[in-house]
């Protein structure tokens, strides 16, 4: 079983660790918002079902986290950090030492982030406590993203992460059928870096598999 997040010390700091784009949305539900082009400016860290699985990906976290609380202190950061990389903490699945920490933590606290961090392109956002259970979510976003046919780089990025939320393998013919169109149309637009993604959300869900069989025999 992946270890819960202890989000206490980001609660009791009031380290903010997400936010709502500003875009004006093509669509505005009960449930969250639809964005027909897309939109970079929404930020959502440490979700229940996520874990950091590379230094590149902690990087950005820190990166995101320095964007959106921009008058933290030095000290907060470097502790922040701390919290975040400490593997019990359910944060991460790798270890990093103390001067590595150190030295990632200073990097993005002194960076000049005039600019939103990198983010990928969303199309469907769903409010916090929404009330909706994964399958709930993949069933809405399968039908606002079916009606385009042509599966963009973004549809089938947000379709992994619903699929890997049902904690179910990734795979062609699951985000075909998810997008509703046919294998050959997810093949001829998955890029390189979907294809990569797709592979770091696969293997997260294989360390987390490994961990609960490994609890279960003790």
């Amino acid at each position: 079983m992946k270890k819960e997040k202890k989000m206490g010390f980001l609660k009791n700091n009031e380290i903010v660790y997400g936010s709502y784009p500003s875009d004006e949305p093509t669509e505005t539900y009960s449930w969250g918002w639809f964005y027909e082009n897309g939109t970079s400016d929404y930020y959502s860290l440490f979700s229940p079902n996520s874990i950091i699985t590379s230094l590149k990906s902690l990087r950005w976290h820190f990166i995101v986290l320095k964007y959106l609380n921009p008058d933290i202190t030095e000290d907060m950061f470097i502790r922040l950090c701390k919290h975040i990389v400490k593997p019990d903490n359910g944060f991460v699945n790798f270890n990093l030492n103390e001067d590595q920490l150190i030295e990632t933590a200073e990097f993005v606290y002194y960076l000049e982030l005039e600019n939103p961090p990198a983010n990928r392109i969303k199309k469907i956002i769903f409010k916090d406590g929404c009330g909706l259970d994964p399958v709930e979510k993949l069933r809405i976003s399968g039908q606002l993203m079916g009606r385009n046919k042509e599966a963009s780089a973004s549809d089938i990025y947000e379709s992994m992460l619903y699929i890997n939320n049902l904690k179910q393998k990734i795979t062609i013919t699951k985000i075909a059928k998810h997008l509703d169109v046919v294998p050959r149309t997810v093949y001829r637009n998955m890029n390189d870096t979907l294809k990569k993604e797709k592979q770091e959300l696969n293997n997260s869900l294989k360390y987390e598999t490994l961990q609960c069989q490994k609890l279960h025999k003790v």
